[in-house]
């Protein structure tokens, strides 16, 4: 059942809620909150909005323009099972208390007017997403960098690495060796309670999971699937969803990180984004008599993922870690190609059920530290791209592209190399993100200002593998 802003006041009192948290989320992707207690909280929140500073906040206000406003939805309100004190969780949306419009920087904004605009178009009037968020359980992580030193030291129980580790005067020895977790049974897979309780608080805040299983990855790689939904939906459920994973790690003595290559020598975390569009009730990207079942409308949709490919990169693989693991090798979708099975292609056409409903683009290129809000949109905005286009993509690969010639591979594209290739893509390319005033120039100019530092200030320091290379040269 939606609530609406009485319902959210009933179930307070009917729960015995203390606390109300109201949350929003900042540029790069991360959850921020402050609490009200619940005696305080009432429906002229919801009208009125409740102020916060947006200078401190990443990628928002100048100091001299930070006083905002959030304003509850309360059709997401949920008792947050993480949490001792009984407390109501709610996402919130920014706008300027001055002009009273909606902030054009807040992402949940944006994914709004993708959707919205969405239908203007006409093309169709509901874009589904099923992101697949990979992440590893730890039980350490020690990192610093300072003048004198820059380190980082990850540990698990369940890696190959300790596999000769004295443990107490007893090792049991059951470790998934590299690229070897995909995915045996228990005792090798270690993990398999501490995700099934992760899935039960997830389904307890109404986040619908389809299955959960150990990843390629030694070392507690994750996956757990939730089943799709349309953009704004499922980019309030991966932030949902991540909070979940990290809280329910924590409070059973480990460590969860989304980083997409937290590891040498083993896969990556990625978060293949499954896409399609429909309208009045009907799925519009099945063809039986075309490629893979793909609609003409399916075909120009990856047709322009591809083309904007370099550019989405710099929104749904923002980090400069995310590089790591876009290389050759371990499943890497670094090709801009499409296929109907083949795991190396950027998109995939999954093929386990022909099923009209089931006919859908992969992409499996973005990673789990995007702002889920910015990349679905983003995305969302090259595939309508293509459509009123009617963008061709390259032929379909179905081949071993590693095991292609090189004149084979010649005149196959790959996706950026680093994140300063992507943002200087982003620069050139986003035309098509501002159609329907979805993304604005200040938001775009503001995400590329931001990510440029973060480039900089990892070219300012050394990298401990350099001492390796050059220290005795």
């Amino acid at each position: 059942m939606t609530l609406d802003a009485k319902g959210v006041l009933e179930l307070i009192k009917e729960k015995g809620i203390q606390m109300v948290d109201v949350r929003f989320t900042d540029m790069p992707g991360t959850w921020q909150h402050f609490s009200v207690p619940a005696s305080m909280f009432g429906e002229s929140d919801f009208t009125d909005g409740m102020g916060f500073d947006g200078s401190s906040v990443r990628g928002f206000q100048v100091i001299n323009e930070s006083d905002m406003l959030v304003f509850p939805d309360p059709s997401t309100a949920f008792v947050d099972p993480m949490l001792k004190i009984p407390t109501l969780a709610i996402f919130c949306d920014i706008r300027d208390p001055i002009t009273g419009d909606p902030y054009s920087r807040d992402p949940r904004y944006v994914a709004r007017k993708a959707e919205a605009y969405l239908k203007e178009t006409g093309l169709a009037d509901t874009a589904f997403f099923g992101p697949e968020a990979e992440f590893f359980l730890f039980n350490d992580i020690r990192y610093d960098q300072n003048a004198s030193s820059g380190y980082y030291f990850v540990d698990s129980d369940e890696a190959i690495w300790n596999s000769g580790a004295d443990r107490g005067g007893k090792n049991l020895g059951y470790r998934p060796r590299h690229k070897e977790g995909y995915f045996p049974t228990p005792p090798l897979d270690s993990f398999q309670d501490i995700r099934s309780q992760i899935v039960l608080n997830m389904m307890q805040v109404g986040i619908e999971v389809e299955l959960h299983h150990h990843e390629v990855a030694t070392a507690g790689q994750a996956e757990i699937d939730m089943r799709f939904g349309p953009l704004l939906k499922m980019a309030d459920n991966v932030i949902l969803y991540k909070y979940i994973v990290k809280t329910t790690a924590n409070e059973l003595g480990y460590t969860a990180t989304f980083m997409p290559k937290p590891l040498f020598g083993d896969n990556g975390s990625g978060m293949h984004t499954h896409q399609s569009l429909w309208k009045n009730g009907e799925p519009l990207f099945f063809d039986e008599s075309k490629y893979a079942y793909l609609s003409d409308m399916a075909r120009h949709y990856i047709g322009g993922i591809l083309k904007h490919a370099p550019a989405l990169l710099a929104l749904c693989a923002p980090t400069t870690n995310s590089y790591r693991r876009l290389v050759p090798g371990f499943e890497a979708p670094i090709n801009l190609v499409y296929s109907q099975r083949n795991r190396s292609a950027a998109v995939r056409i999954p093929t386990y059920s022909s099923s009209p409903k089931a006919r859908r683009i992969e992409f499996r290129a973005p990673d789990p530290m995007c702002n889920p809000y910015l990349a679905f949109a983003a995305m969302l905005m090259a595939g309508l791209d293509g459509v009123k286009n009617r963008i061709e993509p390259p032929a379909p690969v179905d081949k071993d592209i590693y095991e292609l010639s090189p004149a084979e591979k010649a005149d196959i594209a790959s996706t950026p190399g680093s994140l300063s290739e992507a943002l200087d893509a982003l620069e050139e390319d986003n035309a098509f993100l501002m159609e329907g005033n979805v993304f604005t120039e200040d938001l775009i100019s503001t995400y590329l200002d931001y990510k440029r530092t973060e480039t900089i200030q990892m070219s300012l320091r050394p990298h401990p593998y350099e001492f390796f290379l050059y220290y005795d040269g």
